[in-house]
């Protein structure tokens, strides 16, 4: 288990005067720019409220912010694709459900190959910038590809490939840089952050493809060129705001390489392994978003005319709740509210059988299966990070994701199977009993023990840090220590 802390532990005070022993004089830290530099903290007698500015803006470092400027812009060019794409090659091109149904399953099982790859390349060679960019343009560039592709099925296949390719390259790195740039008191708060900046932009992007067609009905040509001139915009915010983060090395020794071997290691150690045990038991009796929407369609009567606004309920209830769910995970432990949320998700299917209609339910519903994602997306990446040393954070937290999304492709399909065979009240009844069963299972897998114990430990430090900081004391060594680590999350 690899705990980090991202402050100094204050030296012992001094039994007879209650104060450090090396407070005789002045201390500053020394930051980039001179003392007390950009990233140090609050003089000895700073005003309280510059203090209080100090530590919040530590808390979500700019490069997150800058991380999920970026995501949010790319989700928008994302989703206005996903919104129109079902309509195009069904409706336009002619496809059957099949052929629809092959390309729609390249979705989650290309990116599910590649994520792996892109985190170990982005930790061996420290540039994870990079390839998270090369992720995006990939992305970007795949969006024009789709008007190339015309009625050609396996070319329109070859693009969606691609582009789930770009969408599995960027995600480790971009994940290991909001987790390199962030206090390790602030990982939930952070990955929150990120991930509402990230559904704000999948809330705006089928409203912006449906008013698109709404004022060119039938040109999705126009859809396909607006969605990758967004596109463009996100690899350009990219390059422009967002700051490489490099693992600083040894003093004296070479850098050290990242292999997959290393990463592969990391199943060895025991709380990584059993966290990624849990996650994927548990991603492997999840139900799927399009399966939920079918539900409450076949279930409740939702209009077919209205069905693709469900998704942004969804997408609604997990805007609102991300950073009030990071910060709750960050206070009581990211692994508690990793798994409430798959509670969350059990009691919102269970309202499907209960014999009532309206517009109730649909919320209810919606709002469950956002607190499900809200407690789950980003929370879980914050409760990995610490665990993995930071040479190997992409490849790492890769590592799990990939074992995720192969989890859940299979949930999808034996999900199908079982609503074909049995019909659909026979399969959702059997999917809650298998989600009920697995969070049981899941409790007694989670190591509760050993992130309690890291909570503890930075808590402990996090307020011996501020007590110094309040009292004004501290050594030269500590001051310097503590501008060092808060500068770090925002130097190339």
């Amino acid at each position: 288990m690899y705990i980090s802390s991202s402050r100094a532990t204050a030296t012992p005070r001094s039994p007879r005067t209650g104060t450090d022993p090396d407070t005789t004089t002045a201390t500053t830290a020394a930051g980039p720019e001179g003392p007390a530099g950009p990233g140090a903290p609050a003089e000895p007698g700073a005003p309280p409220k510059a203090a209080a500015r100090t530590r919040a803006t530590a808390r979500v470092s700019p490069n997150v912010l800058a991380l999920g400027s970026v995501s949010l812009v790319t989700d928008i060019s994302s989703e206005m694709i996903t919104a129109v794409l079902p309509m195009y090659v069904i409706f336009t091109l002619g496809l059957s459900p099949l052929q629809f149904g092959a390309l729609n399953g390249m979705y989650v099982g290309v990116t599910a190959l590649v994520r792996v790859a892109g985190g170990h390349a982005a930790d061996r060679w420290q540039r994870r910038k990079l390839v998270a960019g090369g992720g995006y343009a990939l992305s970007a560039v795949c969006k024009l590809g789709l008007l190339a592709a015309g009625s050609s099925v396996p070319v329109l296949g070859a693009v969606i490939a691609a582009d789930r390719t770009g969408k599995g390259l960027r995600t480790g790195p971009r994940d290991a840089l909001i987790s390199l740039s962030s206090t390790p008191q602030a990982l939930g708060r952070s990955f929150g952050v990120h991930r509402a900046l990230d559904t704000v932009g999948a809330f705006l992007g089928p409203l912006v493809a449906f008013a698109l067609l709404l004022a060119t009905p039938g040109r999705y040509d126009t859809v396909f060129v607006v969605s990758f001139g967004i596109a463009a915009l996100g690899v350009l915010m990219l390059v422009l705001l967002v700051r490489e983060r490099r693992t600083p090395a040894s003093a004296g020794a070479p850098a050290e390489r990242a292999g997959l071997r290393d990463v592969l290691a990391l199943l060895r150690h025991r709380a990584y392994l059993r966290v990624g045990l849990a996650a994927v038991l548990l991603s492997a009796v999840v139900i799927g978003d399009s399966f939920v929407y079918l539900l409450l369609q076949e279930r409740l009567g939702v209009p077919e005319q209205y069905f693709p606004l469900l998704p942004l309920g969804t997408a609604g209830g997990y805007l609102l709740l991300a950073v009030p769910m990071g910060r709750l995970a960050d206070r009581v432990g990211r692994l508690r509210v990793f798994a409430a949320g798959h509670v969350a998700l059990l009691a919102g299917c269970l309202l499907l059988f209960l014999p009532w209609g309206g517009i109730a339910p649909i919320v209810a519903v919606l709002a469950l299966h956002g607190v499900f994602y809200a407690s789950t997306d980003g929370v879980l990446m914050a409760a990995v990070g610490p665990m993995v040393p930071e040479r190997l954070r992409a490849g790492g937290l890769s590592l799990i994701q990939t074992a995720q999304s192969v989890a859940a492709l299979a949930a999808s399909v034996l999900f199908g199977a079982c609503w074909s065979l049995w019909g659909l009240r026979t399969a959702l009844a059997a999917a809650l009993v298998a989600l009920a069963v697995a969070s049981a299972l899941a409790v007694w897998i989670l190591p509760w023990r050993t992130e309690r114990r890291g909570l503890d430990r930075t808590d402990r430090t996090d307020r011996t840090a501020r007590n110094t900081e309040a009292t004004g004391t501290g050594t030269g060594a500590e001051a310097a220590a503590r501008g060092r680590e808060s500068t770090e999350g925002n130097t190339e």
